[in-house]
């Protein structure tokens, strides 16, 4: 007869900075309240998540429209170095400033404030 014996290692394919991602509609809204966590390791692991999600479309224009923006800008005050540093991993403002050209002078406007503000930030 066999004896079943757990091992105390987990298996080697498991990345524990890695959150578990709800299937289908509801993977993002789960994330982002992930996100507005009072734990620092669920937010971690949601930011993760959430870094690895953005690369389709499809999930850019659903983390929008559920508001994972304002979760995110909420992250860049965070007290955590990695918190900050993943919330800004993807080069921002390099993919704000093709907003200079934009045919919308109010957008125009409202990117230089930002970059304004970004530039008067303190060291």
């Amino acid at each position: 007869m066999a004896h079943a014996q757990i091992s105390k290692y987990l298996p080697p394919d498991i990345n524990p900075t890695q959150a578990a991602i709800a299937y289908g509609c509801r993977a993002l809204p789960k994330l982002n309240e992930e996100l507005q966590s009072e734990d620092l390791l669920t937010r971690q692991k949601a930011l993760m998540a959430l870094c690895d999600l953005m690369h389709d479309p499809e999930h850019v224009y659903t983390a929008i429209r559920i508001g994972c923006l304002e979760s995110l800008k909420a992250l860049l005050k965070d007290t955590n170095d990695l918190v900050r540093i993943k919330t800004t991993e993807h080069d921002v403002i390099h993919a704000l400033s093709f907003l200079l050209s934009d045919p919308q002078s109010a957008c125009r406007e409202n990117l230089h404030l930002a970059f304004k503000h970004l530039a008067q930030l303190p060291a």
